[in-house]
Formats: structure tokens, C-alpha cells, sequence
């Protein structure tokens, strides 16, 4: 059988371009005892695949040139040698980026199908996982708080601010565009939104939250971590999930100018992996679960068709051209 695959064909230096990327057409093996044959239906495009492009130490091996890249992917058996899964049962894995994913069935779960098979990549899967983890497990946000969650329309900032205003904060984002801040107000319930191209993100965040904020959830560093510092308040709290400002930079980037308040108001700095957090799994499917069952949730995605189109749909994420959760569709 013939597939296709995206490989790394270059390092990217600062944005990465098409052509640090390379469609490739490979024989797909035939799975051995215990293995599966998986036809890959969609893959997720993720911001932390851009710091694994880099041949730098980091919490996760960099990607290997001139081999596919990896990322999770929702797929249809078509192939089983194991008894534990069967021919048609819907599995998430993380060999993205490629038609076939062939390898140990305990390398694929399964999963339920729902409205989307999307859906185990954004709402019920590691983005989330990884906004419920945040808000409540590192940042220990509670009903009646103020939290400012930034990059507040892609994949988790819109899911975190959901998750805190069905428990009772208050609510202000950031986006990239008037159509994006006013998603975030009018359909997601946001308490407020800003562009923060509009002017300084200090000054916006200080007029939409006066008496200042509890909690900030950081998806993008630079000058909106800057403002969080300013703007929280005493005991204030940060879950430093991202800093995507920064990833296609090619020099040592200056940290925020108003490292100081850090101590003046005691605040608590805390980055985090959702890989961390499995322990509120089940609590998470559970709450998570139940509202989107409830339709009290909205769920939105940029979807891009084509494996061939894949890394066009990362270069996109990198630019915030997404609202919502961006997926490749493959099949």
C-alpha cells in the first residue's frame, strides 16, 4: 500500500516557510502481531510543533530532519492484529502528519465517535485537558474572580474562557481582530475583548478590568505577560501555558520590564505541560463532558482539507489566521 507523509526538510530560521517542509509518497507496512493499520481521517496542528522543529533540548524531542513529523491524529482501523481493537473503531494517536499510521495497538486509544472526530482534538483532547489544567489546576481559578486569558481565540484561550465563566469568573481576552473580539463577546460570553493591535495591551487591559485581575492565562508572553503582571492583583496568579509571541524569534527575547512587582505583590508564576495534569482526566472528562452534552459549549474550527495542505494550515496557526481549533482534514 502507498501513502503519503509530510516530512521536515529544513530547520526553519525565524518563521518557518513551505519549503521548510516536503510531501513524500512511502510504502505503508503491513502491520506485525499486535499492531494496527489506521487510515488517518484528520491531525491537529499544534503551536509547540514549532519549538520541536529546532534541534534544541527542550521537554520534548525535536523532530528529525527528513522524517515525517509527528502530532495527534484521529483515525479508522482498517487493519487489526490485536484483540484489543477492532476493524472500524475510531482511535487518537500522535502519528499525524501522514494518510496510514501503522504500530503497537497500545499506541492507539479509542475513542467515541461524536458530532466531529475533530473533537478529540480540540474540546475533549489535549487542548482542553490543557485549558481545564490551567485555569483550575495551576491557577486555582474560583466563581466570583477575574481572569485575563490571552490568544483568547484559538484552541484553548476560547475553550478557557468558557470553562471559567460556566464556574463563575469573570472573563477578558485578547485576539488579533475585531471579528475574533467580537466572537468572544457575543457567542462565547466573554466579559469583555480586546484587539490588542489596537493599542498598548496594558492600557486595554486596564480599562476592561479596573479593579484588576485574579487570575491570567498565558498563551502568548511578550507584552501581554508584561501587562498581566501590572494589572494583577495582590496574590495574583499566571498559568504560563505558551508564549507563541516568541517562538519564531531568532534572538534571546528581553523578559518583562516589571519583574519586580513579582515580589512586591507576591504573585505566583507557574508554567505547566498538560502532560502533567492526567490526574484530572477523568474529573475533566466528566464536567467537560457534560457541558458540551448540555450545549452549554461552543465549539469552532478552522478546518484546512488536504495532508498536501498541512503545512500551509501550521504556517496559518503561527500567523493566528485560525479562530477556534485548526485541523487538517485528510480523509
Amino acid at each position: 500500500m502507498q501513502g503519503r507523509e509530510i516530512r521536515l526538510a529544513a530547520r526553519p530560521v525565524g518563521e518557518p516557510k513551505p519549503t521548510d517542509f516536503a510531501l513524500a509518497e512511502v510504502e505503508v507496512p503491513d502491520p506485525a502481531e499486535g499492531e494496527l493499520l489506521v487510515r488517518n481521517l484528520v491531525m491537529s496542528v499544534d503551536p509547540y510543533m514549532r519549538g520541536r522543529m529546532n534541534d534544541v533540548k527542550s521537554y520534548v524531542p525535536p523532530f528529525q530532519l527528513d522524517a515525517a513529523l509527528q502530532g495527534g491524529a484521529v483515525g479508522e482501523v482498517v487493519e487489526s492484529r490485536s484483540d484489543s481493537h477492532a476493524v472500524g473503531d475510531l482511535v487518537l494517536h500522535m502519528q499525524g502528519w501522514r494518510d496510514y499510521a501503522v504500530g503497537p495497538a497500545t499506541t492507539f486509544r479509542q475513542v467515541e465517535r461524536t458530532a466531529s472526530p475533530s473533537h478529540h482534538l480540540g474540546i475533549l483532547g489535549m487542548p482542553g485537558l490543557t485549558a481545564y489544567a490551567g485555569l483550575f489546576g495551576v491557577a486555582g481559578l474560583q466563581a466570583g474572580e477575574t481572569v485575563f486569558i490571552s490568544g483568547a481565540a484559538g484552541a484553548v484561550g476560547s475553550l478557557a474562557g468558557q470553562f471559567a465563566r460556566l464556574r463563575g469568573a469573570k472573563v477578558v481576552g485578547s485576539a488579533g481582530s475585531a471579528d475574533k473580539v467580537r466572537w468572544l463577546v457575543e457567542e462565547l460570553g466573554f466579559d469583555a475583548a480586546f484587539n490588542y493591535r489596537d493599542a498598548p495591551v496594558k492600557d486595554q487591559l486596564r480599562t476592561f478590568a479596573p479593579d484588576g485581575i485574579d487570575a491570567y492565562f498565558d498563551n502568548v508572553g511578550g507584552d501581554h505577560l508584561e501587562a498581566a503582571i501590572d494589572v494583577l492583583k495582590v496574590h495574583g496568579r499566571a498559568a504560563i501555558c505558551g508564549m507563541i509571541s516568541q517562538y519564531n524569534n531568532t534572538e534571546a527575547t528581553p523578559g518583562p520590564r516589571n519583574m519586580s512587582m513579582i515580589v512586591g505583590k507576591r504573585l505566583v508564576l507557574r508554567g505547566f505541560l498538560v502532560s502533567d495534569h492526567g490526574d484530572l482526566l477523568p474529573e475533566f472528562t466528566r464536567e467537560v463532558g457534560g457541558w458540551l452534552a448540555d450545549g452549554k459549549l461552543v465549539v469552532r474550527e478552522t478546518v484546512v482539507d488536504g495532508l498536501e495542505n498541512a503545512p500551509e494550515a501550521f504556517l496559518g496557526l503561527l500567523r493566528g489566521d485560525n479562530t477556534g481549533k485548526m485541523v487538517v482534514r485528510i480523509a
